[in-house]
């Protein structure tokens, strides 16, 4: 569980990049439900993550909440340092979903690195065109497909995230992830359940037909 494991550019570093990092470096264990980063103004450092989920959420003027993107093992989250990206003009909340272990660097270290280390500098960039994106991936499925396909697909990836067909999830929780009202997801999930693709249950979706979900969300 050494940080050389998660950080995937370390060994092309110089020594002496490889001893600032080593050096800097601490073990941060954030509990579920810990809101990680809140708006421009809150700059902690980066999270490489070791195990654990995060999500990152954008919030409505109406209180709404819409999934950008979500964190897993080995993915370094960005955000929690919006600090050194000076050009990003909205507001990002990124919260824990699960108990997470990450590898936690101080803004500043990496912020030196990164201006002197093209290495870095190029894994950064790399990181950023992957979240940007998931940003247009996203506006391309509220705008181009219908919400039935979205949440078919939804619970399709949630089943892999999960490795499970039976998920522990509210429709209030679905809908902060798509973007859209409880009652909008309720009345969803009721027709996959009249077409025999999920069988609902008090917090719990259970998805009954995988074939004809995958089908759906094509």
């Amino acid at each position: 569980m050494s940080f050389e494991e998660y950080f995937p550019v370390f060994n092309k570093l110089t020594p002496e990049e490889k001893d600032c990092l080593i050096n800097s470096v601490s073990l941060k264990r954030i509990k579920k439900g810990t809101i990680v980063h809140n708006g421009n103004d809150d700059c902690l450092g980066l999270l490489l993550i070791i195990s654990g989920q995060l999500r990152a959420y954008i919030l409505s003027e109406e209180g709404r909440e819409i999934t950008i993107f979500r964190l897993f093992s080995r993915d370094m989250c960005l955000f929690s340092a919006s600090c050194m990206m000076k050009n990003i003009q909205f507001d990002i909340t990124v919260t824990a979903e699960k108990d997470t272990e990450a590898w936690f660097i101080p803004v500043d270290i990496y912020k030196s690195l990164m201006e002197n280390s093209a290495v870095i500098a190029n894994y950064t960039n790399d990181i950023i065109g992957t979240r940007f994106t998931d940003v247009v991936w996203l506006i391309e499925q509220i705008m181009w497909k219908s919400f039935d396909k979205r949440l078919a697909l939804f619970l399709k990836e949630e089943s892999s995230i999960e490795g499970t067909e039976r998920l522990e999830i509210t429709h209030e929780k679905i809908a902060s992830h798509l973007g859209t009202a409880r009652e909008v997801v309720t009345r969803m999930l009721k027709y996959f359940q009249g077409e025999k693709v999920v069988s609902l249950s008090r917090g719990i979706v259970e998805i009954t037909d995988m074939k004809k979900l995958s089908e759906m969300s094509e």
